[in-house]
């Protein structure tokens, strides 16, 4: 073989072939992140997440609180809290809204960072989640709530009954997070553990490419995705587009990257919150994708103020799916603790 032979080997079947893989990512990211600043609408038109009155609260620690409202009913007022992703908002507690409206004042938050609250480039950390949920009941409503949190929303609550016990009457959980063995999310007990969550955050915000990875993360296709794994039916009408429209809008990003570095969980929240909390809490749960519950048992034995229903089948969404169990599961729980 002449040498010119071998070089032509090289050339076409070695490495110096065709056009180097790392260019073309890099090419493929450029593009990408070029389309998600000037070819996605990130103003898009969103309506409300629930039929409702829309109010403002001003929170000194978190802005602007959007809030759904309705005082048509009497007694305790009812508190609805949302979990934490990257669409999440108000929408989340919808059916529990529209069944207490007329038979008790009740409210639903958008928390900061999703829906119409204050959307800005700020620290976004549990302590800020706590202090405006405290900040709108002491001061927006004035008087001992009960409280219904889906998710991570579940450790803002417990940390405002644990704060300010004289603004919490009663706690209901669905789906909580923090009572897997790990006390916390997989991912976010193991940016903790290494020390990497402030790394994570680093690098997803970086002003250049934060909203393309947002962008990635927050299609149609991906909120499906993810959306299916809470129920066992088809996806509720309406909530892929909602969740799809409320991620477009400005800002949407800031909140959920700190989400998704690990940096809104409570760190060993079930001994050094729930273990503790006296305030009458239930947990609604029975298989979630996204949390466990491998630690509810031992918590159950250790604080007597807990009780725990497993509503069987649910995907971390009952309240949608079995409406009708769930409240009737919380009604008897709230008739039990008065």
């Amino acid at each position: 073989m002449t040498r010119k032979s071998k070089e032509m080997i090289q050339t076409h079947g070695g490495r110096r072939s065709g056009f180097p893989a790392g260019s073309l990512l890099l090419a493929m990211a450029g593009g990408w992140i070029v389309y998600s600043h000037y070819g996605i609408n990130h103003a898009m038109p969103v309506g409300d997440a629930i039929p409702a009155e829309r109010e403002s609260f001003q929170s000194r620690s978190a802005g602007r609180l959007n809030v759904y409202a309705d005082r048509s009913g009497t007694g305790r007022p009812l508190v609805l809290v949302h979990s934490i992703n990257a669409a999440a908002s108000a929408y989340e507690m919808g059916p529990l809204f529209a069944y207490y409206r007329g038979k008790r004042p009740v409210y639903a938050l958008d928390l900061p960072g999703f829906g119409f609250s204050d959307r800005s480039e700020r620290i976004y950390s549990p302590e800020l989640y706590t202090f405006a949920l405290q900040e709108f009941i002491e001061s927006g409503l004035g008087e001992a709530v009960d409280i219904v949190a889906l998710s991570l929303g579940c450790e803002f609550a417990a940390r405002v009954a644990y704060t300010r016990p004289d603004l919490v009457n009663s706690l209901i959980f669905l789906s909580p997070t923090g009572l897997s063995r790990m006390s916390g999310s997989a991912s976010s007990a193991f940016s903790r553990m290494y020390g990497l969550s402030n790394i994570f955050h680093l690098i997803l915000s970086f002003p250049l490419w934060s909203r393309p990875i947002f962008d990635l993360i927050a299609t149609r296709s991906s909120i499906e995705f993810f959306l299916s794994k809470s129920f066992y039916g088809p996806i509720p009408p309406g909530f892929v587009e909602y969740a799809y429209a409320s991620a477009h809008q400005p800002g949407a990003e800031h909140a959920p990257l700190y989400f998704l570095s690990g940096k809104l969980f409570t760190p060993q929240v079930r001994v050094a919150i729930y273990e503790r909390l006296r305030t009458p809490t239930l947990v609604i749960y029975d298989r979630d994708p996204y949390s466990n519950f491998g630690a509810l048992p031992d918590l159950l034995i250790k604080n007597p103020a807990w009780q725990a229903v497993r509503l069987v089948p649910s995907l971390g969404m009952p309240h949608f799916e079995r409406l009708q169990d769930t409240v009737e599961v919380m009604d008897g729980f709230w008739k039990g603790s008065k």
